[in-house]
């Protein structure tokens, strides 16, 4: 049923943006007050994903001033000085400076499943396992087993250790290596996992031996959520890839952490895959600025996120549906209480501009969102995305939500 819900033409999704191409007669003329205007050309509220954001101009400042070396031959210094910053932001040994999350946590698989057909165990639901083209069995020989991810992105630790092989050498049977979690979780909503979740799957792949690998993209936000240091939740696990590139605002990058002895195998993989970069020092620039000043801003996101969720609790007329519990960090998940509207029409309707809206709302607006699993629509809050355009983007779901009734009623 899952694998099903994921298949979303990429040709809907475009036309998600390209119909909000604004006609000449809703342009907009000119006008006073703080109030944002849009034109034809004019930049929509992108709820996404927060990896449209972009680097502002101290970032670009710091980029441009970098003093950059050979980082193959581990001499770029602002690469040195952000790799020993996350590990010590990580409560980590060592850290790497990688140009992906993708890349970070296939690097991770490689390093712990050092045999081809070793086995890691991951949540059915999981980035690593949907939405990373299969790339541990494609590239690393790394065979899979999942687990069912629960809404709140955990999963259950007795199916987990049903999973553990416990036949090797067996010449039937794989070697169980490896445990992923994903905090926070994506499909989900950016679920925080438990801290006393985390726990007790470390205590039990510690038993077993395995390795215990954390696909933190955006574990900050987790950190943020829970109001814990990120080295409190990360002690629960060996390893962790955390993505600079959403929330925290850099454009390009995610470190990998764990163990020196680790880290010195990630180098070999990180080179094996084309990930060895030289004066990559102007986009570490970028990366020590992201976990200097980018961390306590995430709350901003996550309480933008609560605004707009409560928001479509209050509609009226009632159209959306939200669990306002699951609404944990700047990820949100929610569904259209009429079946006759999909998510992707929906969604076509908030990024265009419609007719009577100038009338209206005084503007028109485009807020771009996408249809997402299970008949649910998915927004992404980020440091582009200020009060006002949240405030902009309510307007347009409780407009597109009169228009729909009304059009309901025409209907009838």
């Amino acid at each position: 049923m899952f694998l099903n819900t994921l298949k979303i033409p990429a040709r809907a999704l475009l036309q998600c943006v390209n119909r909000g191409v604004i006609s000449p007669k809703h342009r907009v003329g000119l006008g006073r007050g703080p109030s944002r205007l849009y034109y034809e050309t004019a930049k929509p509220v992108d709820l996404r994903s927060d990896t449209v954001t972009k680097p502002g101009a101290a970032m670009r400042q710091a980029m441009a001033e970098a003093e950059v070396g050979d980082d193959v031959f581990g001499e770029d210094p602002t690469v040195n000085e952000l790799q020993k910053m996350a590990a010590e932001v990580f409560g980590m040994e060592a850290a790497l400076y990688v140009p992906s999350g993708t890349m970070a946590n296939l690097i991770a698989v490689m390093v712990h499943c050092r045999e081809r057909g070793d086995e890691m165990i991951v949540g059915d639901l999981s980035h690593l396992h949907i939405y990373e083209q299969g790339g541990s069995a494609q590239l690393a020989g790394v065979h899979s087993t999942t687990v069912t991810n629960l809404p709140d992105g955990t999963f259950d630790l007795d199916q987990l250790e049903s999973k553990i092989r416990h036949g090797y050498p067996d010449a039937h049977y794989p070697r169980s290596r490896l445990v992923c979690v994903e905090n926070t979780h994506n499909i989900q909503g950016g679920r925080v996992l438990p801290l006393p979740f985390l726990q007790k799957v470390k205590a039990l792949a510690d038993r077993y031996g395995l390795a215990v690998h954390m696909d933190g993209a955006r574990m900050m936000n987790a950190a943020i959520a829970q109001k814990v240091a990120p080295s409190t939740i990360l002690q629960n696990t060996h390893t962790v890839s955390v993505c600079l590139s959403k929330g925290l605002g850099a454009p390009v990058g995610t470190m990998l952490a764990g163990p020196q002895g680790f880290i010195s195998r990630a180098v070999r993989c990180r080179k094996a895959l084309g990930g060895g970069l030289r004066q990559v020092g102007i986009l570490a620039a970028a990366g020590k600025l992201a976990l200097g000043d980018m961390i306590n801003r995430l709350e901003e996101d996550h309480r933008h996120a609560r605004t707009f969720a409560q928001a479509l609790l209050e509609c009226d007329p009632p159209l959306y549906e939200v669990d306002m519990a699951a609404v944990e960090t700047n990820i949100l998940r929610f569904r259209l209480r009429d079946a006759s509207l999909t998510p992707t029409e929906f969604c076509a309707l908030m990024a265009a501009v419609g007719e009577g809206e100038q009338a209206a709302m005084g503007q028109g607006v485009r807020v771009l969102m996408f249809p997402h699993i299970g008949d649910s629509v998915r927004a992404v809050w980020h440091l582009g995305i200020s009060l006002e355009d949240t405030q902009l983007a309510i307007q347009k779901l409780q407009f597109v939500a009169r228009q729909h009734s009304q059009k309901r009623l025409r209907a009838q």
